[in-house]
Order: structure tokens, then sequence, then C-alpha cells
């Protein structure tokens, strides 16, 4: 997946945002984990802080840290603006007003500045992108897929979504995706072939309620975890 910068939203989440979006518990937080996705959230510098082990992968890490904060600069008012024009879409209970989401989300990417280039040089911010990742099988516990999946149903098709899914359980045990509407708080349509491959295929699957809300009706993951295959 190639990425130009100048069509890049960089708006990343907290650890907090994480924990309630995925319902995060201590022994889940306690895994190996990898955030899919992960643009300029503070999720991975926050949990590295608390001594939690976090990868994150994004096509947007071969950009500088300067880089993808002027993006940032570029599109937040837009962004804002945007949210501010459509009231009735918005849920404002985690954040509590636009300035509040805005102020929220300047916090957020200021911790991932900050934290950037020594997690590159750590290994914690590679450049990777779905359907193709270069771990090895089995080499997370959980990976987590923020604001991809399911809600860009318009730029990527079923096909990508169905290998996108395969490739994260290939390389964990257990993935979780959030959220499950569209951009245009539509159910994605992929949502049910998704669920079925993976029914087939014989793992357990599960639509979970989440306290987290921003988009109105946005509220629920989706569970994925692996069958255990028996050593022949």
């Amino acid at each position: 997946m190639s990425i130009k910068l100048e069509k890049f939203v960089p708006f990343g989440r907290s650890f907090d945002e994480y924990r309630q979006i995925f319902a995060l518990s201590e022994a889940d937080l306690s895994g190996n984990i990898l955030g899919v996705g992960d643009g300029p959230a503070s999720f991975n510098a926050e949990a590295t802080a608390k001594g939690y082990s976090v990868t994150s992968i994004d096509p947007v890490y071969k950009f500088s840290g300067e880089e993808i904060y002027r993006q940032f600069d570029h599109v937040l008012d837009t962004i804002i603006d945007q949210v501010i024009a459509t009231p009735n879409d918005w849920i404002w209970s985690y954040h509590r007003s636009p300035n509040d989401l805005r102020r929220n989300r300047i916090q957020a990417i200021q911790r991932f500045i900050s934290d950037y280039q020594h997690g590159k040089q750590a290994g914690r911010y590679q450049v990777g992108s779905l359907p193709s990742l270069t771990f090895k099988d089995d080499q997370f516990d959980l990976a987590l897929c923020s604001h991809l999946l399911f809600l860009y149903s318009d730029h990527y098709d079923a096909v990508f979504h169905q290998q996108a899914v395969q490739e994260m359980l290939r390389v964990s045990q257990e993935v979780r995706i959030f959220p499950l509407l569209t951009l245009m708080l539509q159910p994605s349509p992929y949502l049910d072939r998704v669920i079925h491959d993976c029914v087939a295929a014989g793992h357990t699957v599960t639509i979970e309620p989440v306290f987290y809300e921003l988009q109105r009706g946005g509220n629920q993951m989706l569970r994925i975890r692996k069958v255990i295959k028996a050593a022949n």
C-alpha cells in the first residue's frame, strides 16, 4: 500500500481511547501487541512508558515526524470544521465537544512525535501495511486495527478486507477491529463476508459493544479468536 502524505489524515488516538475502543484488559495489555495502521496515535508511546510491548505498523512511518506533524497541522481545522458542520453524526461523551476533540488529537500527536524517532530506532514503529505483513506466524498475542478496515469500505474492496483479516490472524492469536461503520455511518458491506470466512475457518467471532463512541452508532468492535490447530 503506497501512500502520499498529502492524502493522509493524521488523526491518532490515545492509550485510553485504545483501551476503551478495544476493551483492553490488563491481561490483554500484558501480551505482545501489534497495532495495525496506528498512524500518529500515542498508544505505542504511552503503552511503552507503562512497560507494555507494542509494535505499530503504518506506511506513513516512512515520513519524518516533522512531515507528519506538518500534515496534521494542515488538515486539523478543516476536519474539525467538518465535524462542527455535521452535529447529528457525533456523540460527545468521551470527547466533550469538537474543541475537546481537537485538543485531544493535538495531545495525542505531540506524545507520538516525542516518542517517534526513538521508537523507530527501537523497532516499535515500522513501515508496513495490509494485506501483507513481514512478521512471523503467531508472533503477536493480539492485533488491533483502529479506524482502517470497514471504516474505509469505499476505498478498499471485499478482497482487501478478507486478505487483511487473514493476514492479521496469521501473525497473531486474536484480532480486534474498530469501528464497524463506514465513514457514512453505515454498516460496512464487507462485515458479514469477513465474519462468514472466519467462522468457516473455525475461528471464534463476536461483535462486542464497547464504551467508546464518537461516530453515532460506532460503539462495537469485531473480535476474532483464532482456532488452535492441533500439532501433527
